[in-house]
């Protein structure tokens, strides 16, 4: 753990309770530096005396309010602290009130504190008080040069100071377009929201941080190594063209898509879907006794094919046509030949039978 960033102690009533304030949070966001893309140098930042144009050291710079134009009034931290000791080293509670109470809105910063030299017994007593009456405590607390409202929530066995907005900080929302409540266009059915509670029940499981994670810089990493290891590091990606979007339909149909969030094929879909199939089979009617005595079985009726279909299958159909046609003459005629063949042997055989005869 890191050094502690505050020390003080938690106030209400008589009590006082010693404590050291740690961040409970930490940016772990990609840290990117900022480089000239002409020879990929890093870009640094100067600080620098506007008077003179000459950089000036951290030991030598001081905080200032400026009181007038070009005036200023010199601050150091003893100032600050001297200026009201008391609020610079006291978190004073003000009230408990019951955490559901306290919109999420107003949540800023979290912050761990823990029990100072001789503090376990009466941090424990807080602890367990805020445990079992289920309330926080709200408090003021002065950090670095700012006066924060905060909350004392138990978090464990840990008590959090979470730093609150004030309400001023917080943005009216009269110029949002939000949707009242009898609005038509906003307008649930019973059925739309017995579905939307379906889907609710079906995500909803119990609350484990560990399996969420930021899979952005995950993937921002892995992109990292896959230039290093194809030498591409010095290699500016520039975006491609945007391809234009067909333009989408206002109307929501909110059923057809709580279904498809249900793993069900929406109704409409699967009507659409069924226009867009030949049409059914008709019936085949009871085949009747001239029926059964014909060995052929008329062709199921066929779907009209499209022009040049028909044109070709009408070739197709006429060279058919031609070559049986070719077939059965030739048959025909080897036919003929065969009877001539036969008969004559016939008829030479005829005079002998009768010369014998005779």
């Amino acid at each position: 753990m890191a050094r502690s960033m505050w020390k003080g102690a938690i106030s209400f009533g008589l009590v006082h309770i010693p404590v050291e304030m740690y961040p409970a949070a930490s940016d772990q966001g990609l840290d990117l530096t900022m480089l000239d893309r002409r020879d990929f140098a890093p870009i640094g930042f100067k600080r620098y005396n506007k008077a003179t144009g000459k950089e000036v050291s951290w030991d030598d710079i001081v905080k200032g309010y400026e009181y007038s134009d070009g005036e200023y009034v010199v601050l150091t931290d003893e100032d600050l602290r001297r200026a009201n000791p008391e609020a610079t080293q006291t978190i004073d509670i003000l009230a408990f009130v019951n955490a559901e109470q306290v919109p999420l809105i107003y949540y800023e910063q979290p912050y761990y504190l823990a029990p100072g030299k001789g503090g376990d017994k009466v941090y424990a007593l807080l602890r367990e008080t805020l445990r079992d009456v289920g309330k926080i405590g709200i408090a003021n607390v002065v950090i670095r040069v700012k006066q924060h409202l905060a909350a004392l929530v138990c978090v464990g066995d840990v008590i959090v100071l979470n730093t609150l907005r004030y309400p001023d900080e917080i943005r009216p929302t009269d110029e949002l377009k939000i949707p009242a409540a009898d609005s038509k266009a906003a307008q649930v059915t019973e059925k739309e929201l017995q579905m939307a509670k379906a889907l609710v029940e079906g995500m909803s499981e119990k609350w484990k941080p560990q399996q969420y994670h930021d899979t952005y810089r995950e993937d921002v990493m892995a992109l990292i190594k896959k230039k290093i290891a194809a030498n591409q590091t010095k290699t500016l990606t520039e975006p491609e063209p945007e391809e234009e979007k067909p333009a989408k339909s206002n109307v929501i149909d909110l059923v057809s898509l709580l279904q498809a969030s249900l793993g069900k094929k929406p109704a409409k879909a699967a009507a659409d879907d069924d226009d867009d199939d030949e049409p059914p089979p008709r019936k085949s009617r009871k085949p009747s006794k001239d029926d059964e005595d014909t060995d052929e079985t008329p062709p199921p009726r066929a779907r009209k094919a499209p022009a040049h279909a028909a044109t070709h299958a009408s070739a197709k159909r006429t060279t058919a046509a031609k070559s049986t046609a070719a077939k059965t003459a030739t048959k025909t005629a080897a036919k003929k030949t065969a009877a001539k063949t036969a008969a004559k042997p016939a008829a030479k055989a005829a005079p002998a039978r009768r010369r014998k005869a005779a």
